[in-house]
């Protein structure tokens, strides 16, 4: 019977994260072999792509603003995708340890409560995670349906009308028209690349719900830790030895979650930098086309801005949280009959308040620190260079 709820809280947990993951050769618990090699260098080849077709097109020089504002956008994210895929590929062991961590928490629950924290934060990031790439893929899907939509088929005997009409979903046309591909191939190219977009986004999205999955996991954990802390009984035998355990449960923890900041630093650094400059970007291009009233712009304007906007705030609100979490680690400790300890018990307790005083968190770069005030900062100061760039255009 244990056995089976514990394969059920795995499976609840972690098989959409291993679903997504897995395919792109990121999965922690995977079999590190030569087919899960090639699944990485695929995903990684997708995202490279990703980059190297509009910044051709951006080269050849033959698009527009909107266009151009779109390769930008494409870029920045397939750089995006390539810098985790080799990061968390290169650091893989950080991942490794925290969910094998992860599975041994599962198989050791006994308690009814604290079992259902952990399916709760299992929940929690499953909806988080699944919305964030629900978005995303519906957004991939909806710029291979706007590519067939406006394929004319009548019309590609017209050599003039098919050069307006083909629009791919990652901007190519002069690319594949300078290599000599055949436009009576343009349904086949249009898949080609909705495969090389979903693969992109996973490459970029898939690792970030694969960190933010164990992160809330370990926050789980933390929670739990702080209802062993209130809750520690003084009356029971070997109190030593009991409390004792909650202090090397407390400095595993954050080993953990410490493997974890220093893997996602130097990626958050990058990623705030890039999301900070595109929010400014397609904020301003949204301000346009509300002027001329371009729906199909304000559309990708609104899809494209939600997308990192959604990013962001799980970022945020995670690194928040975790941060939190383990700060209130010393209210617990408060809040428990700490006063009937032994003294030498207390001296103990006196250094948890001290660790506590610097809890670990999501940075970026080591220095900035990923909470929801640094979200609000970001929002305004992304919002004050857009009002700049609008006065300065008179609009």
């Amino acid at each position: 019977m244990i056995s089976e709820q514990y394969k059920n809280d795995i499976a609840y947990a972690m098989t959409p994260f291993k679903l997504i993951t897995w395919l792109i050769g990121v999965w922690p618990l995977q079999v590190y072999n030569i087919y899960s090699l090639l699944r990485c260098v695929f995903g990684i080849c997708c995202a490279i792509l990703f980059v190297v077709l509009p910044s051709m097109e951006l080269y050849f020089g033959c698009t527009d603003i909107e266009k151009n504002i779109d390769c930008l956008t494409l870029i920045c994210c397939g750089l995006l995708g390539v810098l985790k895929m080799t990061w968390f590929r290169i650091n893989t062991n950080s991942l490794i340890i925290n969910y094998n961590s992860a599975l041994n928490d599962y198989l050791t629950i006994d308690n009814i409560k604290e079992r259902d924290i952990m399916r709760k934060h299992a929940f929690i990031g499953k909806i988080f995670c699944s919305s964030l790439l629900a978005f995303t893929y519906f957004s991939c899907l909806m710029y291979g349906v706007n590519s067939f939509m406006n394929y004319n088929q009548d019309n590609r005997i017209n050599i003039t009308n098919r050069d307006t009409i083909l629009k791919y979903p990652i901007p190519s046309k002069c690319v594949l028209e300078y290599f000599n591909f055949p436009t009576s191939m343009f349904k086949i190219y249009c898949l080609i690349e909705i495969v090389i977009l979903v693969t992109a986004a996973t490459a970029n999205l898939g690792n970030d719900v694969l960190f933010l999955n164990i992160t809330l996991h370990i926050c789980g954990q933390v929670n739990i830790l702080r209802l062993r802390f209130m809750n520690f009984d003084v009356t029971s035998p070997r109190i030593y030895d009991r409390f004792n355990a909650l202090i090397q449960r407390h400095c595993y923890l954050i080993m953990l979650a410490r493997k974890l900041t220093d893997l996602i630093s130097f990626v958050l650094l990058i990623e705030l930098f890039l999301i900070g400059i595109l929010i400014c970007i397609i904020g301003f291009q949204l301000i346009l086309a509300l002027k001329v009233n371009d729906i199909v712009m304000i559309g990708k304007s609104v899809i494209t801005l939600s997308g990192f906007l959604i990013q962001l705030t799980l970022f945020s609100s995670i690194g928040n949280y975790l941060k939190s979490e383990m700060e209130d680690i010393g209210l617990s400790i408060y809040q428990s009959a700490w006063y009937s300890f032994p003294r030498k018990l207390t001296r103990n307790v006196i250094f948890i308040l001290m660790q506590v005083k610097s809890p670990v968190m999501l940075q970026a770069g080591s220095f900035i620190i990923i909470n929801l005030p640094t979200y609000v900062s970001i929002l305004k100061t992304s919002f004050s260079y857009i009002s700049v760039l609008r006065i300065m255009v008179g609009v």
